[in-house]
């Protein structure tokens, strides 16, 4: 888990045709809200998943990856690491090849060793351990600060 974070994964990431956001909510105090906002305001078709939620920022959300209607072609998870291994097991029942385990500045973060050896283990391209707001271009006030932070201490690749 100690590589650091290739920019170009994060780009392809985004890429992506359909990405869900786990741990989604509607509460603007909530971080994954703004994640969840910034995604659609930057082109990225995304999907709210949350158990909890009915509606994240005017669309549908799903209680959970398997009742996502099409194509999931990568998974962002927004929840803690407890909860995340059981999501990762999700992705991998689903077929998803992509998977962003989100690791903020602080509090929970949805990153473990055994999520990311899960992930590689069954194939999936994962991306362990960052905010998905340092890579949208172009990042801006405190993600711009953020990513400086990480890039100081060898956590993100020069290139992003």
């Amino acid at each position: 888990m100690s590589a650091p974070i290739d920019p170009e994964a994060a780009r392809s990431f985004f890429a992506l045709d359909r990405i869900a956001l786990v741990g989604a909510s509607d509460d603007k105090k909530h971080f994954s809200n703004a994640v969840f906002l910034a995604l659609r305001d930057h082109g990225v078709h995304a999907i709210p998943v949350n158990p909890h939620e009915t509606v994240v920022g005017g669309e549908t959300c799903y209680p959970d990856i398997a009742t996502v209607p099409g194509a999931v072609d990568g998974v962002i998870v927004m929840v803690n690491h407890e909860t995340a291994l059981q999501i990762v097991d999700e992705c991998i029942e689903r077929g998803v090849t992509h998977v962003w385990l989100f690791k903020g500045l602080g509090g929970d973060s949805a990153v473990s060793d055994e999520a990311v050896a899960r992930c590689r283990n069954h194939d999936i391209h994962v991306i362990p351990g960052a905010c998905p707001m340092m890579f949208l271009q172009p990042v801006k006030g405190f993600h711009r600060f953020h990513r400086g932070i990480r890039r100081l201490r060898r956590d993100i690749g020069k290139a992003a």
